[in-house]
């Protein structure tokens, strides 16, 4: 059998050691562990987590059930519909997180959080929020939860204009948003300065986000810089 030199020897594991080789990055967890983590928190006559245990979940964990990590959560979880994790998505998503405890997914919270500052995973969490959120068999979302949602998810990211476009969709709208809107709104957000001075008057943005920029200008709220 070939045997590695001493050299080698270190060489190999030097290479292991910096590129994590000898331990791979997948957390073990216990699966029995899991299901009684489900059944802690389920409805006593359905096989389904809903508002009570929610809330239960959130009170282990210490966190407030209105901070947007549970949106994180429940983004991990695959959640289809806002305040119900049923069993597979539940457990599903503590295998993905990495925790077989509570302990242990509390230890993981700050990491999680940090998870809304990468911009490709904010995307997906922030495209995931319009379909968890919206009631089923609703194809919109209603403004209520809209903007409920967006200060929750652009808090994160300290939007100047927030509060103008949620006085704006009160005022003006006052109807469902869209799945489009609702998309490019985070796109009007990542690429228009607050000034507006880059916002292209021909651009294919939705004819709201055209209704907010005049809005906007009409009103004094913006001097836009061209």
């Amino acid at each position: 059998m070939y045997k590695l030199g001493r050299g080698n020897r270190d060489k190999v594991q030097q290479f292991m050691t910096i590129t994590g080789a000898s331990q791979p990055q997948v957390s073990v967890v216990n699966t029995r562990h899991l299901e009684d983590i489900f059944n802690r928190y389920k409805e006593p006559d359905a096989d389904m987590i809903m508002v009570e245990g929610i809330s239960q979940f959130c009170n282990d964990l210490q966190v407030d059930p209105q901070d947007i990590v549970m949106l994180v959560i429940s983004w991990h979880m695959k959640a289809a519909t806002m305040c119900e994790f049923t069993r597979q998505e539940f457990i599903g998503g503590l295998q993905s997180i990495g925790v077989d405890s509570i302990e242990k997914f509390r230890g993981k919270l700050p990491s999680l959080r940090a998870e809304l500052k990468d911009d490709n995973k904010f995307r997906d969490i922030y495209n995931f929020a319009f379909t968890w959120a919206r009631e089923k068999g609703q194809k919109s979302l209603s403004l209520e939860t809209a903007i409920g949602m967006w200060q929750l998810l652009f808090a994160e990211r300290n939007w100047p204009l927030l509060d103008h476009w949620c006085q704006f969709l009160q005022v003006r709208h006052n109807k469902a948003i869209s799945r489009d809107t609702w998309s490019q709104l985070l796109e009007f957000v990542k690429t228009t300065d607050p000034q507006l001075s880059n916002y292209d008057d021909e651009g294919a943005w939705p004819y709201l986000i055209d209704e907010f920029v005049e809005y906007l200008t009409e009103n004094g709220l913006v001097q836009r810089k061209r």
